[in-house]
């Protein structure tokens, strides 16, 4: 019979090691408004799910002290659990312990969650709130880092990595989370900076304050690196619940289907005049988007950053989608540095996850100006171009209106392997739009007309009639079908359905070399 006094003794353990650095230290962190990793865990998984592992891990240092400062399971909580009832591995930074700073055992229970998630073929979530390296440790730290990035590297692909900053992340930390498919932030308490204010204002002179530097608003609106802000940590890890719905557990499965109740024939008659007569007049994107999803939602991705291309999750006839979709409403939906590269990643993400995409084009081309080919704008174009080709997933295309020059080739057109393009009547499919095609055309003749301004109307309208209208494209092939808008939503579940046993290749290669 198994000894009373060495199951409490067991039992004893796991209370201490629940508590982390202790509850004067867990009260600090409350305080500070955050939740503790296990709090955290708690709110992500499905109650009652979440098994720990290496919960009695301790650090093995002896230097400045730190012997005589050990905590079981050291500073991060890592283990699985279910989302939806479905198998998804998890780690959990500690700031109660050291700050959450990242020494060896730190980095080799991150790293044996990330091998047991490859070999098993599940998500990884981790929750990151720590210091950086820690210091004591010295090289180790660095190590573990590097033992952690190689992981990620590994896992890009395979499986959905989503990265949740929930407090601080600095220094090397920030390079696993920027290696994962998804950043999640939270307003007013989470930062990324690979160096912080001070180091900053010792080189550069800036004085700058944390939330100036790396808060979640100036990642999710002007770098980009933040994928999903939200305003609590209960809503950040609520979003990351509802994103993992969209999304397989690997690359070996199909995308989830869930039953809808939103009829899959419907027809949406307000699509027939959400395109305004004027073709440079605007209109939101997004209306198009919802009205077409099932049950109108839309699960957008980097809302704030690089407005003029809109990207996100939906539902088609209960299918999990990816759309992309230039936005006339944010720089009439031009293509410039920001917009392509954001797209180009998305692109990419869903093509490893078998997840259709869904491309709404409305583009009058992409950016001119110094800023933008000095800032290569080039390189840029040619990563979403690289994408669309490269993706092997079914390609539905939907021509609302403009669709001129090379941007025309780069929104998941027919050459680029679309599998079905479709139009609506609006749409104007041409090398440039009619007021600079006769520019260029008609040069003379306008120079010399009696009434150059009236000439040049005459020629811009006829041009309109002749050649900005999808028929021209029909006629070669290059477009499937011109369809009334109304029509568009059961046009393209049908299309889906049709596609779903879509099998599609590229040549045998390591790897091919995206304009980076």
């Amino acid at each position: 019979m198994t000894d009373n006094s060495k199951i409490q003794r067991l039992r004893e353990l796991r209370v201490q090691s629940r508590l982390g650095g202790g509850e004067k230290r867990i009260e600090s962190q409350h305080k500070k408004g955050r939740l503790t990793a296990r709090e955290r865990l708690d709110l992500l998984l499905d109650k009652g799910s979440f098994r720990e592992i290496d919960a009695f891990v301790q650090h093995r240092t002896n230097d400045f002290g730190l012997e005589k400062q050990k905590f079981l399971s050291d500073s991060v909580v890592t283990g699985w659990g279910t989302i939806d009832e479905r198998l998804v591995y998890v780690y959990s930074q500690d700031f109660t312990v050291f700050g959450g700073s990242l020494g060896e055992v730190h980095a080799e229970k991150i790293v044996k969650i990330l091998d047991m998630a490859l070999k098993n073929g599940a998500p990884v979530i981790g929750l990151n709130d720590s210091g950086g390296a820690r210091i004591q440790e010295g090289i180790v730290s660095l190590g573990g880092y590097a033992d952690i990035f190689l992981r990620n590297t590994m896992a890009s692909g395979v499986v959905p990595q989503i990265s949740a900053i929930m407090g601080p992340c600095a220094g090397g930390a920030v390079y696993s989370p920027a290696l994962t498919d998804f950043i999640f932030m939270v307003r007013d308490s989470s930062y990324m900076f690979v160096t912080g204010p001070e180091v900053v204002k010792s080189v550069t002179h800036e004085d700058v304050s944390f939330e100036e530097l790396g808060g979640a608003s100036v990642h999710s609106e002007i770098s980009g690196v933040c994928h999903v802000v939200a305003d609590s940590e209960a809503d950040t890890l609520f979003l990351i619940r509802k994103l993992l719905s969209f999304l397989p557990s690997n690359n070996m499965e199909d995308v989830p289907f869930v039953q809808t109740n939103d009829e899959t024939l419907r027809m949406e008659e307000s699509l027939d005049t959400i395109i305004p007569d004027d073709p440079g007049k605007p209109y939101n994107m997004k209306d198009v988007i919802q009205k077409i999803v099932d049950n109108g939602q839309f699960f957008e991705i980097q809302e704030s950053f690089a407005a003029n291309i809109v990207v996100g999750f939906a539902r088609l006839g209960g299918h999990s989608i990816g759309i992309v979709a230039n936005q006339p409403a944010v720089l009439a939906g031009v293509l410039d540095i920001n917009a392509s590269e954001k797209a180009g990643r998305f692109v990419r993400f869903c093509d490893s996850f078998n997840i259709p995409i869904l491309t709404f084009e409305d583009v009058p081309g992409f950016m001119p100006g110094t800023e933008q080919e000095h800032g290569g704008i080039i390189r840029a174009g040619a990563k979403l171009l690289y994408a669309y080709c490269e993706a092997t997933v079914p390609k539905l295309t939907v021509i609302t209106r403009k669709a001129y020059g090379g941007a025309y080739d780069v929104m998941s057109s027919k050459h680029t392997r679309g599998d079905i393009n479709i139009a609506w009547p609006n749409a104007e499919i041409a090398v440039m739009g009619p007021d600079g095609a006769v520019n260029i055309i008609f040069r003379k003749e306008i120079k010399n007309a009696k009434d150059p301004i009236k000439r040049k109307a005459e020629l811009v309208a006829e041009y309109r009639e002749k050649f900005a209208n999808p028929y021209v494209a029909a006629e070669r092939g290059y477009i499937d079908d011109i369809i009334e808008p109304r029509e568009t939503r059961p046009r393209l579940i049908n299309a889906l359905e049709m596609l779903s046993n879509k099998r599609d290749s590229n040549p045998a290669k390591k790897h091919g070399n995206i304009p980076l």
